[in-house]
C-alpha cells in the first residue's frame, strides 16, 4: 500500500480538531448542495420543486444530492486523505497501517458516518424537531466513542479500520 506524501505523525487526532474540521466541511457541503440545486433548477427549466398546495420534490433529487456529497468525501479521502476542512487543521485520514485508505474503507466509513441520517425518515411520525434531535444524539454517540478509544477513533473509523492522524 502506498504511503502518504506528507509525514503523518503517530499521534491520533483529538476530537476537538476533528469536529472543527467537520464544521469547515459542512460549509463545503452546503456549497455543493446549492450548486447541485442550481444545476437541477436550470436542467428542469425552474420546475425542480413544484407547489401544488405543498412542495413536491422529484424522487431523484435527494439521492442525487447524497451521491454528489458522498463523492466529495470519498474522493477527498482517496486523493490525499484530506477534505478541504481537514487541511487547515492538519489532519489526514489513513488506513490502520498509516497508508492511504482503500476505496472500500472510504465507502464503509462514509456509510457508517451517515447512518444517523436514516433517522430523518422518522420525521413524519415523530415530527421534524424530535427527528433532528434524535439524529444529533446519534451523531454525538458516534463521536463520543473517540473520547474512550485509545487511538481516538470515532465509531465510523473503528468499523472502517481508518484513523485520523495529525500531520507533522
Amino acid at each position: 500500500m502506498p504511503t502518504l506524501p506528507d509525514a503523518v505523525s503517530s499521534a491520533p487526532c483529538p476530537l476537538w480538531r476533528r469536529l472543527l474540521a467537520l464544521l469547515y466541511d459542512l460549509l463545503i457541503v452546503l456549497a455543493i448542495v446549492m450548486v447541485v440545486g442550481l444545476l437541477c433548477q436550470l436542467a428542469t427549466g425552474g420546475q425542480l420543486i413544484r407547489t401544488d398546495g405543498h412542495a413536491v420534490i422529484p424522487v431523484w433529487y435527494r439521492p442525487l444530492q447524497g451521491l454528489v456529497v458522498s463523492a466529495y468525501f470519498v474522493s477527498s479521502w482517496l486523493r490525499g486523505g484530506q477534505t478541504v476542512g481537514m487541511r487547515p487543521w492538519h489532519i489526514r485520514l489513513t488506513g490502520r497501517d498509516g497508508g492511504s485508505p482503500t476505496l472500500q474503507q472510504a465507502v464503509l466509513r462514509l456509510l457508517v458516518a451517515a447512518t444517523p441520517m436514516l433517522l430523518l425518515m422518522l420525521a413524519p411520525a415523530l415530527g421534524l424537531r424530535s427527528t433532528l434531535w434524535t439524529s444529533l444524539a446519534a451523531w454525538a454517540a458516534w463521536f463520543a466513542v473517540a473520547l474512550v478509544d485509545p487511538r481516538r477513533r470515532a465509531l465510523h473509523d473503528i468499523v472502517a479500520a481508518t484513523e485520523l492522524r495529525r500531520l507533522g
